[in-house]
């Protein structure tokens, strides 16, 4: 098995090998990094998340589906676990898998561990878009919302509606009041996993409109995502995350979702306090009634890692 780290090709790699990319790509050094694997037939799990653990990033493999109506399965390795689903891999593999010439067709659907996922190619934009299904929420009692509070280290006493939202992994949604109170948090890392888990949460997901809470034809929403315990401290950017949080505040109201005819496309900015610059473009996902139904996740992907 080679799993030696490529320059990304031109055609399809080798078995096992890795190819770097970067995903939600908004300025030099910004996106999120994505060791991929290709062809990832006879690794086993321990060979994936040694993967992940050598570049110390989410990291996907590609295999062959075995769910009915699937085109490919792929499995997600952070240095510490494996994940069910990670919304900026599945775009930069299947951005990939385009590029190689693999998939060929408008649309096409990936198996996961939190299911099956659509997608759809943009051939405008050069970019892939993907599903997720309509957001799940729970609003935090006040002693939970206070302990997030100070893990985030906030220590002005103004009450904030904390909520546990998910589309696949459960994230904690803290709105601030503007984007300078974000960029300044520094979290107290030691007690994230333990507040985490206090919660039922896999990160935290603070997050400040750029209107200062008014409803935008444009709306651009920034956001840091400190994940529980994936062995890095902070995410450049998280697709599932924003994905809770656009479904949060679409409900609410908050941003506006337009029509089928004219969706209104939502920006997600993460990464800027780290250097890494980023930026998820969200829109709503119809049902055949008109009804939202979800959302769809895409963004620029550049290759390799710089």
């Amino acid at each position: 098995m080679t799993e030696h780290t490529l320059p990304f090709p031109a055609s399809l790699p080798a078995a096992g090998q890795v190819v770097l990319i970067r995903v939600f790509v908004n300025g030099p050094g910004g996106g999120n990094p994505v060791p991929l694997v290709a062809d990832a037939r006879g690794m086993d799990a321990a060979q994936m998340q040694d993967i992940a653990r050598a570049h110390g990033h989410e990291s996907a493999f590609v295999l062959p589906a075995d769910a009915p109506g699937a085109d490919w399965r792929l499995r997600f390795f952070v240095p510490h676990h494996e994940m069910e689903m990670c919304g900026h891999a599945t775009v930069g593999t299947l951005w990939a898998l385009r590029r190689w010439g693999v998939w060929t067709t408008h649309t096409a659907r990936v198996q996961t561990l939190s299911g099956l996922v659509d997608v759809a190619w943009d051939a405008a934009r050069q970019r892939v878009w993907i599903s997720q299904p309509a957001v799940r929420e729970e609003v935090l009692d006040a002693s939970a919302a206070a302990l997030v509070a100070r893990t985030l280290r906030l220590h002005d006493s103004t009450p904030r509606p904390t909520t546990n939202a998910a589309t696949s992994r459960v994230k904690t949604l803290v709105p601030l009041p503007d984007v300078a109170a974000l960029n300044g948090l520094k979290p107290d890392f030691v007690a994230m996993e333990s507040t985490c888990d206090a919660i039922a949460s896999t990160g935290l997901y603070p997050y400040a409109l750029a209107t200062g809470g008014q409803v935008a034809a444009e709306p651009t929403v920034f956001a840091r995502q400190f994940p529980r315990k994936s062995g890095y401290p902070e995410d450049a950017a998280t697709g599932i995350a924003a994905a809770a949080l656009w479904g949060h505040l679409a409900a609410a109201g908050t941003i506006a979702v337009g029509s089928p005819a004219q969706p209104v496309v939502c920006t997600v900015r993460q990464g800027d306090a780290m250097g890494s610059p980023s930026a998820i473009a969200v829109r709503p996902r119809f049902d055949a009634q008109g009804n939202v139904a979800g959302c769809w996740l895409s963004g620029e992907v550049v290759e390799g890692m710089a």
